[in-house]
């Protein structure tokens, strides 16, 4: 790889980054030097992220035995012990070499009855801090939980190759990625914890039907307390045990792929667990192995650790578990979690109001430079492949290509979005909605940075907070959501559910998000069992009854989500990198935009429905509309008609030329979609 001697391409195009080309330089410059080791080491860094293949066990066909390997360099003793010896905890000593790895070699001749699939095992560790602890393994691919004790072992897992044959899928045929965030555990109905067979079932195809095309899978690594959605990991090469085997997973993303849908991974390496008993905190009895020592090793916002991004054995093992799941469970991709917490030392928790802010003390280069590297190595083994930031601050650079001088994301989620939402729900009436702020939002975003925009995601959902629609509906929903009833709350809240939405996918970004249910409303939060609330199940699944349910609203909500879902992949809307801004007429609370060959019109006025209203078309011709968050197919009145025809005219503009508009009725707290008719 050459060495920076020339301006980098995010500098040349931005002038704003002039006065810290330096700095860029250097981050650069770090993750040239880093990849020149890399290379000389490995010669790729495909090839360099292969700790899973040597690491835990390994096969030795010569010697006719099995390998065990653990990194433990600060450890004073370590021995292996499981069911296959009796559980004797110091008759299996292993080896230390010079790198700090331990290791000791099971031949068959003395445990090929005892050493088997399914055979559980530990690690007793005599620790730098003097301690003596059972531990699982940081490389463990598998992590099983006793129901009476509730301990996490690790197993022995060997099972029959799986059969890939024929999974020739590519998410780059997808087009603009439409992601179902889905939880595994709680996408069912009943009361209990899903399965990934169940999901593969009986969820695969729903989300299908709807429209979407990729769906983006949490708490997929083993994680000890159920309720923290998967984002404290404890064993990051064990898919969680909750849900199924290895091979009920593989099986559910070959499922994903033959339905023609991409499986995108929550990746959590933005901090791990911090037990003793069942994660990878302290392994060898020190504060230092994955992380840096005493308070710079902790996450105090999440009461977690956080890695040593700078240390080449961590690097060397993140880097082989974002190598892993693509490799072995054929994930399309991954949305990175906690960015913001990665790349700085105050983990985000800062006003980000100046330039100096991205470039000050306060950046983790390690971290950026992991990141850079980790993007590289998702590019090089899946071309192909999708990475999605989950980076709120803005660090300039996120998702401009690696090349180029940036970190090499393919697109970050908009995060601001679901929060300007929120805001306006809860603190603004409906008549005082700035329509430019809305603008403003739903489109700040540089030209080369795409964005994954959402209304709310899992974050929205949780005990203690509200989806949308409860925000909007509340007590409501449970006794009013029938189609017989009359509610002027539930008849603003849907009307604005469906506005929200069609703005958000159509105005804000390249990609749209939704989390499973909230398409139709889901009533109520996620709130997974725990002491506080009996060890309930119920609200900790979905009721996917409620939107077939013929009687109730909610399936009109769920028709809106599919109809606008299959006109923006018909008129690939979300190829297009930026609406068009035509009108914005705050008296009236009326917006006017196109994208790609449709035209937008949004009315927030909550009482002002006007005739004959005049606005301006991007071209002369006929328009007709396509879709009305008022039609009575999703639950509206329907005060326009669908059948209309409108036919353009010049009429002078703002500054006194002449431009096409047309005529409409511009019915109050409605999103209609016109298409032009070429002939």
């Amino acid at each position: 790889m050459g060495k920076t001697h020339r301006r980098l391409p995010i500098v040349e195009r931005d002038e704003w980054l002039r006065p810290v080309e330096a700095e860029l330089n250097r981050r650069y410059r770090r993750y040239e030097e880093k990849m020149d080791e890399i290379r000389r080491a490995s010669g790729s860094i495909v090839d360099y992220a292969n700790g899973y293949f040597y690491y835990g066990w390994q096969r030795d066909r010569d010697l006719d035995g099995w390998w065990f390997r653990e990194w433990l360099p600060a450890a004073q003793d370590v021995y292996l012990f499981g069911d296959f010896n009796g559980w004797q905890r110091t008759q299996l000593r292993l080896r230390r070499d010079c790198e700090g790895v331990w290791s000791i070699f099971l031949p068959d001749a003395m445990y090929a009855g005892r050493l088997v699939h399914g055979s559980l095992y530990k690690l007793r560790v005599h620790g730098a801090d003097g301690s003596w602890r059972d531990r699982i393994p940081a490389y463990a691919a598998r992590v099983v939980q006793d129901d009476e004790t509730k301990n996490f072992t690790a197993q022995f897992w060997i099972p029959q190759p799986f059969d890939w044959s024929g999974d020739t899928f590519d998410i780059a045929r997808n087009g603009s990625p439409l992601i179902y965030e889905a939880h595994v555990g709680m996408a069912q109905e009943r009361a209990g914890v899903g399965t990934y067979a169940e999901f593969a079932e009986k969820i695969l195809p729903v989300i299908k039907r709807d429209g979407y095309n990729t769906v983006q899978l949490m708490a997929i690594a083993e994680h000890p307390y159920y309720g923290s959605f998967g984002y404290h990991v404890s064993s990051f090469f064990a898919p969680s045990s909750r849900f199924g085997t290895p091979e009920e997973l593989k099986a559910l993303v070959r499922r994903a792929h033959e339905l023609g849908l991409a499986v995108v991974m929550d990746l959590v390496q933005a901090h791990y667990v911090r037990n003793l008993n069942e994660g990878i905190n302290a392994l060898d009895g020190s504060d230092r192995l994955y992380s840096k020592p005493g308070d710079a090793g902790y996450q105090p916002y999440w009461d977690s650790m956080i890695f040593d991004y700078g240390k080449s054995e961590v690097q060397h093992f993140l880097l082989s578990n974002v190598k892993y799941w693509l490799d072995e469970f054929h994930f399309d991709g991954y949305r990175f979690d906690g960015v913001t917490s990665m790349i700085y030392r105050h983990r985000g928790h800062v006003d980000f109001d100046s330039r100096d802010r991205f470039f000050d003390d306060g950046v983790d280069p390690d971290a950026l430079v992991y990141l850079t590297l980790a993007n590289r190595l998702v590019h090089e083994f899946r071309p192909s492949a999708l990475t999605i930031a989950e980076e709120v601050s803005g660090m300039p650079g996120m998702c401009i290509p690696i090349d180029d001088g940036g970190v090499g994301f393919d697109y970050r989620l908009g995060m601001a979005i679901p929060d300007y939402w929120i805001r306006q729900i809860e603190q603004v009436p409906d008549e005082r909605w700035d329509i430019w702020e809305m603008w403003r939002v739903m489109t700040d975003r540089l030209p080369e940075v795409k964005t994954v925009a959402y209304a709310e995601s899992h974050d929205q959902a949780l005990v203690g907070d509200k989806t949308l629609a409860f925000r909007l509906m509340d007590r409501e929903m449970y006794d009013r959501m029938d189609r017989a009833s009359e509610s002027v709350v539930i008849d603003r809240g849907m009307a604005l559910h469906k506005m929200i939405r069609l703005m958000t996918i159509s105005a804000g970004g390249q990609a749209y998000l939704n989390f499973m249910g909230n398409e139709f409303g889901h009533p109520e939060w996620i709130d997974f069992p725990r002491e506080g609330n009996g060890w309930s199940y119920a609200r900790a699944r979905r009721q996917w009854s409620l939107a077939r349910n013929g009687f109730l609203r909610y399936a009109w909500l769920g028709d809106f989500d599919r109809a606008m879902l299959r006109l923006v992949k018909r008129w690939k809307v979300l190829s297009d990198d930026y609406p068009y801004n035509l009108l914005m007429d705050e008296r009236n609370k009326t917006m006017v935009f196109s994208r790609r060959d449709l035209l937008f019109v949004f009315n927030w006025h909550p009482a002002a429905s006007i005739p004959d209203y005049e606005l301006p078309v991007p071209a002369a011709g006929r328009y007709v509309p396509v879709l009305s968050t008022d039609e009575r197919r999703f639950g509206g009145t329907e005060r326009a008609s669908m059948a209309s025809v409108h036919f353009s005219r010049p009429a002078p503009g703002p500054d006194g030329t002449e431009r096409p508009c047309i005529r409409i009725y511009n019915t109050s707290r409605t999103a209609t979609v016109f298409r032009r008719l070429k002939r």
